[in-house]
């Protein structure tokens, strides 16, 4: 007879604890002399990456042998299609703040069960902040409950985004400040929860290890996500890269964010559409 799987809660208590202990890990290479270097894809790796997704693999999977694995830092066999949960993991997630000595870096992890995830934790370290949620049982940060508390003097949305997709929302007229683009895209979707930031834009072409970690947290707190073309996002499909993305706390936001994101980015072909759909 089949076991059944643990419980949401039980695999976040999992993520919480390798992330801590990969937080511990990934400090005794904060702002010291570092290997780095550059991936094929032109983004930066350091030797604490790798040490960390050794690690993470080791005690996830020994603890869930029967999960299949999805990480920025491990070569993708495909074989987590065949597995209906699987980790999701970003070992650092924003490296290049993290070369850079620069303290919003994250250790961000998910379970995704058949395309939805349902665990997440994303770990700032040298913040000392851990954002945690799993499907149904709310979202906490160091414990507590996350609130939204924005400043009472901010009279315009604080909205990171690109140079590009600025023009377009002041082009369309919306009234907003231009935010703080944190390095670790986790930490800044996480910020949309927290209040620090109204919403947020993503450029497309991120990848399901820059995204699981938070998607689950802003589901608990309310927060709006979905691409700007297709709406909901699915994950662990073969293809892992996104199309241009929207994290928003207002639903008035929606459309505006949206609209200048197709503007800027466009959307898929219809075939292509229907393919996406299909996989």
């Amino acid at each position: 007879m089949t076991e059944p799987l643990p419980s949401y809660a039980t695999d976040l208590e999992l993520l919480r604890t390798a992330a801590v202990t990969a937080g511990i890990i990934a400090s005794s290479y904060f702002r010291r002399d570092l290997k780095t270097w550059t991936k094929e894809n032109l983004s930066p790796v350091s030797e604490a990456d790798i040490v960390l997704d050794k690690f993470l693999f080791s005690a996830l999977t020994t603890a869930r042998p029967g999960y299949g694995w999805l990480s920025e830092e491990s070569a993708d066999d495909f074989s987590r299609l065949n597995f209906s949960r699987v980790f999701i993991v970003d070992p650092i997630d924003g490296t290049r703040g993290f070369i850079r000595g620069e303290d919003s870096w994250t250790v961000s992890l998910a379970v995704v069960e058949n395309g939805v995830p349902v665990a997440g934790v994303v770990f700032a370290p040298a913040r000392n902040e851990m954002y945690e949620a799993a499907l149904g049982g709310g979202a906490r940060l160091n414990g507590a409950p996350i609130t939204r508390h924005t400043p009472p003097d901010r009279h315009a949305p604080l909205i990171p985004a690109p140079g590009a997709v600025h023009q377009e929302l002041q082009a369309a007229g919306l009234d907003y400040t231009r935010g703080p683009a944190y390095p670790s895209l986790a930490y800044r979707l996480t910020q949309v929860a927290t209040g620090k930031l109204d919403a947020t834009v993503v450029r497309r072409g991120s990848q399901d290890w820059d995204l699981a970690g938070a998607a689950t947290i802003l589901t608990e707190c309310g927060i709006g996500f979905e691409d700007a073309c297709m709406g909901a996002m699915r994950f662990n499909k073969p293809e892992i890269r996104h199309g241009a993305l929207a994290a928003f706390a207002q639903t008035s936001l929606r459309d505006v964010l949206c609209g200048a994101l197709i503007r800027v980015y466009g959307c898929p072909e219809p075939q292509q559409d229907a393919e996406r759909k299909t996989t």
